[in-house]
């Protein structure tokens, strides 16, 4: 090779995107993990909500409601509508929620298809209403989780938040609504109303999966002494404190205000700890769904 080809190679390597082994890891645990995602959304699909005859909300809901209609192949009309919808609002999605949407959509597809046997039909169409709606919370979740998307309604509420300047959160429910109100046309009104629920009851398993799987108790402390409940908080307690200066407006006072992260089952121990130190002191628990970095600030 001679030197003009080598600069050029050395030119080349220097403008390749920095893809270092620890990104090439953790990018193939976040598409096992989009491929349990969608095998566990699949079930929640399948097995329960169309095994006692309920819907969803967004594409999949539409497809359910076509399949209730038509009996057209759920995957295959969500594969279709998703990839639509996903040709023509990329452009409202990040480089690397683009990328890993292109994989969960085929896959959440594929796992639907694979799965369309696995229908459970129960005498109590509440078993299904509820683990239906577990299922697909805790399947859409952890696709979410990893930073990917399942195309659909989640494309139409950013569009609509754009150019209507409406919370994406609204939006999603207005478009859950709609195909809702759809399956008027194929399913009875109790089982409209069992649908909801089971929607209600995924968006929580959703939020909780997304927001995070290790809640914590934050702890704001106004004490005349706060020295000391630090102290006994770092030791026995084993939780960093830090103290944040304060002023009352009221007494126009300078005060040491007490910021601290734990457990939750560290609550009660706490609260002794400061009742039996400072029973004056001003308490203010606060839930806090995660937390990154170090407790010992």
């Amino acid at each position: 090779m001679n030197e003009k080809k080598k600069k050029k190679f050395r030119e080349f390597e220097k403008k390749k995107l920095p893809i270092t082994r620890q990104m090439t890891v953790q990018t193939l645990i976040n598409l096992i993990v989009i491929t349990i995602g969608s095998f566990l959304f699949a079930i929640g699909v399948n097995t329960f909500m169309i095994g006692g005859n309920l819907a969803e909300g967004g594409v999949i809901g539409l497809s359910i409601i076509i399949y209730y209609a038509f009996g057209y192949s759920p995957a295959l009309t969500n594969f279709l509508i998703n990839m639509v919808l996903l040709a023509v609002g990329f452009k409202f999605l990040s480089k690397r929620a683009m990328i890993y949407t292109l994989f969960t959509v085929p896959m959440n597809s594929l796992m639907i298809w694979l799965t369309e046997t696995w229908v459970l039909e129960t005498e109590n169409i509440i078993v299904n209403m509820v683990f239906g709606g577990l299922l697909i919370g805790l399947g859409i979740g952890l696709i979410f989780r990893v930073g990917s998307t399942t195309a659909g309604t989640t494309i139409l509420a950013r569009i609509a938040n754009k150019y209507l300047d409406v919370n994406v959160s609204y939006a999603l429910l207005f478009f859950d609504l709609i195909v809702i109100a759809i399956g008027l046309t194929v399913m009875d009104l109790e089982q409209i109303l069992l649908t909801v629920i089971a929607l209600y009851i995924a968006t929580k398993v959703m939020d909780f999966i997304i927001e995070g799987m290790n809640p914590k108790k934050a702890i704001t402390i106004i004490s005349k002494r706060p020295e000391v409940l630090a102290k006994l908080i770092t030791v026995d307690i084993e939780r960093g404190v830090t103290i944040l200066k304060g002023k009352g407006y009221y007494t126009q006072e300078n005060k040491e205000v007490l910021y601290v992260v734990i457990n939750k089952n560290q609550l009660s121990r706490l609260k002794r700890l400061i009742k039996n130190n400072d029973e004056d002191a001003f308490v203010i628990v606060h839930d806090v769904n995660d937390v990154l970095g170090n407790f010992l600030i």
